[in-house]
């Protein structure tokens, strides 16, 4: 702070500034204080300050009403309540928390109760003067002067500013008083000013969690986007159960978020802090799986020269996901049934058991009502886990839902890749008119190519639809998933020799199905995992 012109010690010195000059100075430092900030914590004391410094009205103190909450904006002044010192310079911590005043006790309650300013020319000999805050023996031993005058809010007295005067100065006591009546005036405005401007704050912030929460609640729960009836009654469901222990089948057409209901389901439940493990049973080859899932003990087969805690133990306490778990082998599928039913496990090559506390969520693309019936998965083993079904909607069954993933999956490319892309309204109609027989993983693939080899900053629809498959491929792709009920599947497939079908049958089989594995096995007679395991061999990646 700058330096200020300070009253001389001499009464006649003439070159000791007016007390005029000091009231001028003292009230426009307040005015530049208020000027740079609204918080009346910072204000009142510097106030209280200058008062001391430059006009020698010592000991100054703001007392408030209690239920007056200055920092929050709620200002609610109750008649009878008790006051107590909140701001002051000159005084100690102590002397502060002994500045509590009854309503009209004393002279700064009389000031409180009356709404009157209280003038008391000697302490010594007002008799209501307590001398509370700050002992008499601690002032000076001349006559000592007390003024306090009402702050208000409105018509309603709600707080007092008070200060101590040395009664032997040349400048009147009334000079004073107008000038403690100015800041007093400011206080009050002060506050009401940060009343309204906490109270305003507080409304903005309560309507913008609310925004926050319907639009995280509507459009991206889980970091599931849409806002369709299908995929919000999905999500209801799940979040209806999300506190149980009971096993939960997700069930849908392939590419339609499976892992991330399961993920979500995870998230909602109590388990959300211990670990989700997802087991893509379609990409674990049959002599495999029960190491994978139970772990093994060293020495339990060629190779394992150290023991390996399975994907069940791993997960203990968590969530395991199932993925495709009709392409579990079926002697696999009795020795899951054990686990959920008993809770425990055992490791390859161990001869003890242990326990296991592992809710499961299962997932699959195929009918497993028909699995069951042809024999090819266990009937007990689909009770089990068929205690909570949910059904995941197709993305034709939520078309109000492919703009809003378009637009994510767009700008998820465009940051990764450092591109610049958009989509035009006709193009984004176009997409919303495409029928996504290969649902969500099919939009985001495609979404991704267009943004990745587009030469268009903003793409048309001409340019949206030289990224979709053709009409006739559409049609092929969703006659050849109704082409054979699953009722009359053969019970056992053809043995089929590892290297029966060439890289690049597989990649057509692959972009005839939009990236959809399951599908371009069964166009080429293959199960998904004989698919993906010839896919791994010929180190095609996971073809999209």
């Amino acid at each position: 702070m700058k330096t200020r012109p300070r009253q001389s010690s001499s009464e006649g010195d003439s070159s000791a500034p007016s007390w005029r000059e000091q009231e001028r100075l003292l009230l426009g430092e307040v005015m530049q204080l208020i000027g740079r900030s609204l918080a009346p914590n910072a204000i009142f004391r510097e106030m209280l300050h200058l008062l001391s410094e430059l006009l020698g009205l010592n000991r100054g103190r703001i007392v408030l009403l209690d239920g007056i909450d200055i920092e929050a904006g709620a200002i609610r002044p109750r008649l009878g309540a008790d006051a107590k010192i909140c701001y002051a310079y000159g005084l100690t911590k102590t002397e502060m928390a002994r500045g509590v005043y009854a309503w009209g006790e004393g002279i700064t309650g009389a000031a409180l109760a009356t709404g009157q300013t209280f003038i008391v020319q000697d302490i010594d000999a007002e008799p209501r003067f307590l001398a509370r805050a700050v002992e008499r023996a601690k002032l000076p031993q001349e006559t000592v002067s007390f003024i306090a005058v009402p702050i208000r809010l409105g018509r309603a007295a709600v707080g007092v500013l008070a200060v101590h005067r040395i009664r032997r100065r040349n400048r009147t006591i009334a000079d004073d008083v107008a000038v403690l009546k100015i800041l007093a005036t400011l206080a009050g405005q002060l506050l009401q000013l940060q009343s309204l401007v906490e109270e305003k704050t507080r409304s903005l912030q309560e309507k913008n969690q609310l925004l926050s929460r319907a639009l995280e609640s509507a459009s991206a729960r889980y970091g599931i986007i849409g806002t369709s009836p299908p995929l919000l009654r999905a999500l209801d469901e799940l979040e209806r159960v999300s506190q149980a222990k009971a096993s939960v089948l997700l069930l849908g057409e392939s590419g339609t978020g499976k892992e991330l209901f399961a993920r979500a389901l995870h998230l909602a439940s109590p388990r959300h802090d211990a670990p989700f493990i997802k087991v893509n049973c379609a990409a674990i080859p049959d002599t495999l799986f029960e190491s994978e899932l139970f772990g093994y003990e060293k020495g339990a087969f060629t190779g394992a020269a150290t023991a390996r805690a399975g994907w069940f133990e791993q997960a203990d306490g968590g969530t395991v996901f199932l993925d495709e778990i009709g392409e579990m082998p079926l002697p696999m599928q009795a020795k899951l049934l054990r686990t959920l039913q008993e809770g425990t496990i055992a490791r390859l090559g161990g001869n003890r058991e242990k326990k296991v506390d592992v809710r499961v969520v299962a997932a699959s693309n195929r009918e497993l009502a028909d699995e069951v019936a042809q024999g090819t998965f266990r009937r007990d083993l689909f009770y089990r886990l068929n205690v909570i079904p949910i059904h995941l909607p197709s993305l034709s069954e939520r078309r109000q839902d492919i703009r809003p993933l378009a637009l994510h999956f767009l700008n998820r490319t465009n940051q990764g890749n450092h591109r610049n892309v958009n989509l035009s309204t006709q193009a984004l109609e176009a997409l919303e008119a495409y029928p996504w027989p290969g649902n969500i993983r099919e939009l985001a693939n495609v979404i991704e190519r267009m943004a990745l080899l587009t030469d268009q900053t903003v793409v048309s629809q001409s340019e949206v639809e030289r990224f979709l498959p053709s009409a006739a491929q559409v049609r092929r792709e969703i006659d050849l998933s109704r082409a054979v009920p699953a009722a009359e599947a053969p019970l056992v497939r053809e043995y089929l020799h590892l290297h029966s079908h060439d890289a690049e049958a597989l990649r057509q089989a692959l972009q005839r199905h939009g990236g959809n594995q399951s599908r371009a096995a069964q166009s080429l007679g293959l199960t998904p995992r004989q698919f993906g395991y010839r896919l791994r061999k010929l180190d095609l990646g996971s073809g999209g």
